[in-house]
């Protein structure tokens, strides 16, 4: 059943719900959640389907605020509220309000809102597209107790990652996130098959994707181990191999739903690991309305390794490489936690070279570098290198080895050996 509604107020579709109810037959309120999503007209569509899609296994009240700009001056200071009410079959199993603001109410769409939400219900914010910079801060997001944006939709994910992070307040989440939960859940159990230690780990995937940049991070953030970010053609996530004690693990997803299981002295395993709908993805978020900490750990953890560009001055660069930016090998593969600074020449003479690209960045890019020579310059680095260490909170090295060892970023022949990596702990299932 649908009820149309021109320049009314929320009072009026609140008694326009009451009496589609009783239209139908079902006079009592059986929801359990308010689902509020704030999109434009052109994705109004698809973002209400994979609401009540979701709706089957969450019943809630979907309110999708649309906010429409006037064609001339004179209408934008005219204020109207247009709204459709939507129940029964038309609203899955739940009730839908599709609210148009325009004038000046679409800058208090809160104040629409607010009166319609369920009592005594949580509130749940989505953003298909356009999210804002800070969810937590927004109008409308104040009102929620879990704020879902999507990072894919945005228009340079990496960015939009890194504003993610700098924003993040508990109750924020991100549909890329949720899109790799699939792989988090098998490398997990993968690793709880065999009793070893990780030593290192790869992830493959298209480039600029923020779900592959989430995996890289919090398998870096769980096993504190050297993580390289590598670009294939995809679609999305395509790989992920982990140098163990005992011997490779590989999940490897060409195209299709199924994926490739290796582990040492085990035959290989086909799991299924489909790409899914956005209603799946939403449908797994309204499962749980506390704050996603596993989330806001890996989300952080990488923030100073995603979309940055090395300093010119030496002490910037020394910095990164203490923090362990990522670098760039030979094959245009990323590498999270890898960075040299290495010494030479007489007394007093010493050069610092940091090779560091964006994980995802385009294959080949040539590694930023910067050198100088100087009688304080080595002080210089090592003072640099370690404040830069105690503000990112980074595992200390291990003794007997110097803070960045090696070169890190000139290719796969020259990894970091298991002497050269921190200790390592097996990932737990979470």
């Amino acid at each position: 059943m649908k009820t149309d509604l021109t320049d009314t107020t929320a009072s009026k579709i609140n008694k326009a719900l009451v009496k589609a109810r009783r239209a139908i037959g079902t006079p009592a309120v059986g929801m359990v959640l308010t689902l509020v999503i704030v999109t434009d007209e052109e994705n109004a569509y698809d973002a209400l389907k994979s609401a009540n899609d979701a709706s089957r296994e969450h019943p809630s009240r979907t309110i999708v605020v649309i906010k429409r700009v006037s064609r001339s001056p004179r209408d934008r200071t005219k204020s109207r509220l247009d709204a459709e009410v939507r129940v029964g079959a038309d609203a899955g199993t739940g009730e839908t309000v599709v609210l148009r603001l325009y004038g000046e109410v679409a800058d208090h769409a809160q104040s629409v809102v607010l009166p319609l939400l369920l009592p005594d219900a949580p509130v749940v914010v989505w953003w298909p597209v356009n999210a804002p910079l800070d969810p937590a801060r927004d109008p409308l997001g104040a009102l929620a107790q879990r704020r879902v944006t999507d990072s894919y939709a945005a228009e340079k994910p990496i960015d939009e990652l890194r504003a993610r992070a700098d924003n993040y307040e508990p109750g924020d989440t991100d549909l890329a996130w949720t899109r790799i939960t699939p792989w988090r859940s098998m490398l997990a159990a993968a690793l709880d098959q065999v009793d070893c230690e990780v030593i290192s780990a790869e992830v493959q995937g298209e480039q600029f994707n923020p779900s592959v940049e989430l995996l890289a991070m919090w398998l870096a953030d769980r096993l504190h181990v050297h993580v390289r970010r590598g670009v294939s053609a995809g679609p999305g996530l395509n790989e992920v191999r982990m140098l163990t004690s005992t011997g490779p693990i590989r999940l490897y997803r060409p195209a299709g739903g199924l994926a490739l299981l290796t582990l040492e002295d085990q035959p290989d395993r086909a799991v299924a690991l489909k790409r899914r709908e956005t209603s799946e993805l939403l449908a797994e978020e309204l499962r749980r309305l506390d704050p996603d900490d596993t989330y806001a750990s890996a989300l952080r953890f990488g923030v100073d390794r995603l979309g940055g560009g090395l300093s010119g001055a030496a002490g910037t660069a020394a910095g990164s490489a203490s923090a362990a930016g990522a670098s760039t090998g030979a094959g245009g593969a990323g590498s999270v936690g890898a960075a040299s600074v290495t010494s030479s020449g007489g007394a007093g003479d010493a050069s610092a070279s940091v090779a560091g690209s964006v994980p995802g960045s385009v294959p080949g890019s040539v590694p930023g570098s910067v050198s100088g020579s100087g009688p304080g310059l080595g002080a210089a680095v090592a003072s640099a290198a370690s404040a830069a260490r105690a503000a990112a909170a980074l595992p200390p090295a291990p003794s007997g080895t110097s803070a960045a060892a090696g070169s890190a970023g000139d290719g796969d022949s020259e990894r970091p050996t298991p002497a050269q990596m921190p200790p390592v702990k097996k990932a737990n299932s979470s």
